[in-house]
C-alpha cells in the first residue's frame, strides 16, 4: 500500500511538471502569434494610411513587395 501511494505521488510529481511544461509552451506560441499579429496590424494601419495620403508611393510599395 506505501508503495502504490509512493508511485501515485511520483506521477502526480512528474505530471506536474509536464504540464508547467506543456502550458509554458503554449504561452510561447500564444504571445508569438499576438505579437505577428500586432506587426501585421500596424503594418496594414501604416499602408492604409500610406494610401490615403499617397497613392502612387503606396502602389510602388505593393509592387515592390509583390514582386509584380
Amino acid at each position: 500500500m506505501l508503495r502504490n501511494l509512493f508511485g501515485f505521488a511520483v506521477f502526480a510529481v512528474v505530471a506536474m511538471v509536464a504540464l508547467k511544461i506543456v502550458f509554458g509552451l503554449f504561452g510561447l506560441v500564444v504571445g508569438l502569434v499576438g505579437t505577428a499579429l500586432w506587426l501585421a496590424f500596424v503594418g496594414f494601419t501604416l499602408y492604409l494610411m500610406l494610401k490615403l495620403l499617397a497613392p502612387n508611393t503606396a502602389a510602388r510599395v505593393r509592387e515592390i513587395i509583390s514582386g509584380n
